[in-house]
């Protein structure tokens, strides 16, 4: 059974830590409201008109700075989507001077066929996602809690991996995916989703980021586990998934943001318009389409990533997860 420390209780430990000290030492006692506080500008410091306009300053130049650098080019790219040619070429910063026209929009997504090469990219982007959170966890479980004799060597040779190039690894595992040596000498999965899905999975750098964070997990929950009967499967179902949403939120960013920009392999191997993703087509498609219309599939192309990041920002500025694991 663990013991729950609430911030409370931690709180005023702390507070009789610094009065004892304070009393012992003949030293100014102190708060940790005030340790919590502490910055390079002092709160003297801070209640000076001067230093108060010079940070409200900074501040302010800081946030129209980080502003405009991340979010201008996807608000320019939106408001190009909703503008007619003329106005994006000769007005190019310009707030929809002559109107918005919306039909870019449904030209996009019914003319050159953004909705079927949109959905083939969420397909595979979903398999992505899950081949790869399925083998970087199965496999970080492996390595970091099961950790059988030659678990050294099976991390050195993930690690290995990470010093190849993708590109020297190109033409083997094209000639693999074109004939896989299990199916026959007949065999293809060219225009198969297989062949994006399989060799995303295999993910050196995920793998190892799930066994250094399974690494940093309580021991103690994994012993308590196993005294109450629970085996290997159960064990990483019920103890381990729960208390690893921080870095299950951050592979999955990584693995569908990863195949949703992908385009060199998904037109190797995905030679048929028909099973395209986004990345592959827009490009081919750029040269018979309008700049409004093309600015416009662009700008349906982004919402994606733009999802995954308000659906999963809690998740990187929060370290969540742990709670629900260890009871008091």
């Amino acid at each position: 059974m663990t013991t729950t420390i609430t911030n409370a209780e931690r709180r005023e430990g702390m507070r009789g830590f610094l009065s004892r000290r304070g009393a012992g030492g003949g030293r100014k006692r102190g708060s940790i409201d005030d340790l919590a506080e502490r910055s390079i500008v002092s709160a003297s410091e801070r209640r000076r008109p001067g230093t108060r306009f010079g940070m409200s300053l900074t501040h302010a130049f800081l946030f129209v700075s980080l502003t405009i650098a991340g979010l201008g080019p996807i608000l320019w790219l939106a408001k190009s989507a909703v503008t007619p040619t003329q106005d994006t070429l000769q007005q190019p910063f310009a707030l929809c001077p002559n109107g918005i026209d919306w039909a870019n929009l449904s030209t996009a997504w019914n003319d050159i066929h953004i909705d079927q090469y949109f959905w083939n990219t969420i397909v595979i982007a979903v398999g992505a996602w899950f081949s790869q959170l399925f083998i970087a966890t199965t496999a970080g479980y492996a390595l970091s809690v099961l950790r059988p004799r030659y678990a050294p060597v099976l991390n050195a040779l993930v690690l290995a991996t990470l010093f190849i190039p993708g590109i020297v690894l190109l033409v083997p595992l094209y000639l693999t995916i074109v004939s896989p040596p299990l199916l026959g000498r007949d065999a293809s999965m060219l225009n198969s989703y297989l062949a994006v899905w399989l060799p995303m999975a295999a993910n050196a750098f995920n793998i190892l980021l799930v066994k250094r964070f399974f690494d940093n997990l309580p021991r103690e929950v994994f012993e308590a586990a196993k005294t109450d009967g629970a085996g290997p499967f159960r064990l990483f179902w019920s103890i381990v998934l729960p208390m690893s949403k921080p870095i299950l939120g951050v592979v999955s960013v990584f693995a569908i943001i990863a195949a949703w920009k992908d385009y060199l392999w998904p037109k190797l191997v995905l030679p048929d318009p028909a099973v395209q993703p986004l990345s592959v087509r827009l490009p081919d498609v750029q040269s018979q389409t309008e700049l409004d219309v093309f600015l416009a599939a662009l700008a349906i192309a982004t919402l994606i990533p733009i999802a995954m990041f308000l659906v999963f920002q809690s998740v990187f500025l929060r370290s969540a997860g742990l709670g629900g694991a260890v009871k008091g």
